[in-house]
Formats: C-alpha cells, structure tokens, sequence
C-alpha cells in the first residue's frame, strides 16, 4: 500500500503534467454533455478543437429540446458558429477508421465534407498511428481557456440521460435507427488544468497535420465556463496522463498504465471503477495482490453485460471471464465485486464511461479502459485529482470525491443520493450495501461464474485484438499515416 501521506501525482511517471483549475466538473451521460459542449463552443472567441475517435456531423446536440442559439445538428453548428464569431478557426481531429465507418453510417466522405465547410473550419483525418492502433482519446478545448476531456464521443449512439429509460425515443441515429441505453462520462475543466489539455490537443493536431498551432493567448478574460454547469471541485490541481503508441519518431508513453497502479496500490477502504472492459492482466494482478491483504480495500467494478460486436464479444467477453475467475480467486476476503447495469426492464445498460474513485482521495475520469489496448496502443487522455495532506479544501475535497462515486451508484441502483449514503455509514462497507440496495428494476446485477460460464473463447487475451503495445513488433510500428505518398485527409481537398 502507497504511503499515504505521499504525493501520488509524479510527472514523467504517471501524468505529463499537473495544473491548477479553478474548477472542475464531472459530467454524466451525453444528454448533459452535449448541451453543456455547444454551450461553451458559443462562447467561444478564437479556436474550437475537437480531437476524437469519431464524430458524426449529423447528430442533434439536443434531441429532447433546442434551447441554444444556432443549429440544432452537429455539423450545421460547427460551420455556423465562425460566421457569427469573427475570427474563430475551428479544428476537428478524428481518428482514420472512424472516418471510414461513419462512411458506412450514412455520413458523407471525409473529402466530400471538406469541400463544403468553410475555410475557418478545418477537418482532418489522423493516420499518424500503428497499424491496428486506435486514437481514442475525446477532447474539446475552447480558447485553451476550457477543456472537455473524457469518455463521450460526438457520434451516434451516445446520446442519453440518467434515466436510461427503457422507452426513450430521443435515442434515435440520424437514420431513425434505434438504439439501447448507454452510460457515459466526462469532465470539464478551466484554468492551467485547460491549458495543458489544450496542449495535449496541439501535439496530436501537429503529430496528424504537420502544423503547428500556438497556444491561443489574445483573448479577453470572459469566461468560457457553460452556463448552467455546476462545478463538482473548486481550486483543485489536476494531473493530465496519457497513453501513446511508440512509433518511428516517437516514444511509448504509458502515464495512464502508472496512474491505474498508483491509485490501486493507494486505496485503503475502496476502489470503485466503472470501464468498458476489464481485459487488463497487469492490472488485475494488481488488484487481486491488494484482495490478499487481510485490511486491503474493497474493489467493486461496474461493466456492460457484453461488449459491443462479434469479435469484440470473442475477445473482451472471453478476457474478461478469464480474469474475473482469477479476481474471484484472488478474493481471500470476500471484497471484490463485479456489477453490470440493467433498465426497469432488465435491459442491459452499456457501459462506456471510464471512472475511478479511490477512497475519498483520488478520482480519475478518461478515455482509457482497463484493457491492454488503452495502456501501450492507443492514444488516450485522462485527468485526475487527488486529495493531499495540505490540501487547504481538504476535507471539502474528499466530500467532492466521494459524491462521484456516489452519485453514479445512485444512477444505477435508483435510490436517492442520500439514502446510498445511509447504506454507507450504517454498514461501513460499499460491497454491502450495494448488495444491500440492488433487486428489482433499474439495478446492478452482480457477475458471477454462472454469468461468464460459456464465455471462454480461443481469442481471449489475444495479442491482435487487444495488445499491449507497439514496442518491438514491427507490424504494429509500421506507421501509416500516408496513403498513396499523401496525408489521407489532404485528398480532395482544393
């Protein structure tokens, strides 16, 4: 177990950096984050980027009831928004296949949407990545004065709220496709804290493009904070981590792999993660060492019942069966316990969102899961706070930290915030009173052997589904970030 008294943020080690933010903002579901985004891109003055894994121009930012000035349709916005903002220059950055699947959704090619957006509206395809690598990082920075950054992409099937309501028909594609629940998270946050994601957005757009943007500085001091949003820390230092590829001009950086272990090896009482996957040997092995303790935490994870596809369900699926047996075994105290999310119906909720919350000490939101891809592979970008021994707000801080984690157990059990909390201090324990509150209805429904039992497949753990990194393998290096001697996103551009 870490030192408690120590510092758990290193830079170099397990972040980049580490700025201050006046505040900070833990976002839940995209029916908040979506309104919350355009909200603040109106404020803006200079420079919108969105760096992510996909965009899909044509969803509605509010599908239940537009409130906000401008367009209504993501795409439509983004080349309104410069006409009525003198001055803004707006850049998208999205990750190459993504390009090609949205292709497939119904949404016009990359070089077709190019030509008819506006010259201060730029759209770019990155390749800059090892073959079989994903860019999975979802970043939205304004004026390097307010940054976005999280699980939530701006795409097609994102969009939901808390409810998770099995009937909700705002959960609509552009195609009128409909499609299930879906839980997810974010955050946002201003000051240096923004300043160094926006730096992390510059690299990527430079890494992609070859250009270079300098880091926006004539603007006035309004705030860009969207109205409306309540902060969930106040005056709090947040360290920014990343994971990226090696690649022939660059280094592996796995700052996130380090964080995971710093906060697993810190807890004392919990550890609550909420991921996509649990596919992450390395990882696990961490926290069944932290199960054998005879006073370690308890470690309660929160997944989808099923990844998303077939292949995915072969590979995930079948990792996750496999270290779920090894977590189980691991359990010498009866402190593990693994959930997935169900509607009032039994309808499975899935699961997207990347949270940690150790104790009431460090919280973690991102785009990085607890699989092997997300600590060597593909690029990702997650923030985090923790509580120190001189933290002026410390006790405030803790209340901050905890009320996440409570909040999201609320969301999915269906029981006022402050009826958890009641469960809590009775019993002491978060594994008891999760078993405690969860049945019938909107609940969490605890994993078990029987769950995952026909769930082992040839390809799980598998090294070309899920591999742990670029290092050394000389297929994965192989960058492809030309096609044909030209930047992909450069074709058919006039």
């Amino acid at each position: 177990m870490t030192d408690i008294n120590a510092a758990l943020f290193e830079r170099g080690h397990n972040c980049c950096d580490i700025g201050h933010a006046d505040r900070l903002a833990c976002i839940v579901d995209a029916s908040d984050y979506f309104r919350l985004a355009k909200s603040a891109m109106l404020r803006a003055q200079r420079r919108i980027m969105l760096i992510g894994w996909d965009f899909d121009t044509r969803i509605q930012l509010e599908p239940e009831d537009a409130t906000l000035e401008g367009p209504n349709e993501l795409g439509a916005f983004l080349n309104w928004l410069p006409q009525h903002r003198p001055g803004l220059e707006v850049y998208l950055l999205k990750w190459s296949v993504g390009a090609f699947t949205a292709i497939g959704r119904g949404m016009a090619p990359v070089f077709i949407t190019n030509l008819i957006t506006r010259s201060n509206v730029h759209l770019e395809i990155d390749t800059h990545h090892p073959l079989h690598a994903a860019h999975h990082q979802k970043i939205v920075v304004i004026d390097d004065r307010l940054a976005f950054c999280g699980g939530i992409d701006m795409t097609v099937d994102r969009w939901d709220t808390p409810a998770h309501s099995d009937d909700d028909e705002r959960r609509t594609t552009p195609t009128g496709k409909r499609y299930g629940p879906w839980h997810d998270a974010t955050t946002a946050v201003d000051g240096d804290a923004a300043r160094i994601v926006g730096r992390v957005a510059r690299e990527r757009w430079q890494a992609a493009t070859g250009q270079e943007l300098a880091e926006v500085t004539d603007v006035d001091d309004d705030d860009r904070w969207p109205a409306g949003l309540e902060p969930t820390m106040r005056a709090v230092d947040v360290a920014v981590a990343r994971t990226l590829p090696e690649l022939p001009d660059r280094a592996e950086v796995r700052e996130i792999e380090q964080l995971y272990l710093t906060a697993i090896r810190a807890a004392r009482h919990s550890l609550y993660i909420e991921s996509q996957y649990l596919a992450a040997r390395t990882l696990v092995d961490a926290m069944v060492e932290r199960l054998r303790e005879p006073d370690g935490p308890e470690i309660v994870v929160v997944l989808p019942r099923h990844a998303e596809g077939w292949l995915e369900q072969k590979a995930m699926d079948g990792a996750r069966r496999r270290l779920l047996h090894t977590l189980w075994e691991g359990d010498s105290h009866n402190r593990f316990r693994a959930y997935h999310p169900v509607t009032a119906r039994g309808a499975d909720i899935y699961v997207h969102a990347k949270v940690l919350v150790a104790d009431d000490t460090l919280l973690r939101v991102g785009s990085s899961n607890l699989n092997n891809r997300s600590l060597g592979l593909d690029s990702e970008c997650d923030l985090a706070v923790e509580v120190t021994a001189d933290d002026p707000l410390g006790e405030q801080h803790r209340r901050d930290i905890t009320g996440v984690r409570d909040r999201l157990l609320a969301e999915h059990l269906a029981v006022p915030i402050e009826q958890l909390r009641d469960e809590i201090d009775e019993r002491g324990s978060l594994v008891a009173t999760i078993d405690a509150l969860s049945g019938h209805g909107k609940t969490l429904v605890p994993f078990d052997a029987s769950t995952v039992a026909d769930e082992d497949s040839a390809l799980a753990e598998n090294d070309l589904v899920d591999p742990e990194s670029a290092r050394g393998n000389p297929i994965l290096t192989r960058s492809i970030r030309y096609l044909a001697g030209r930047p992909l996103s450069r074709l058919g551009k006039r």
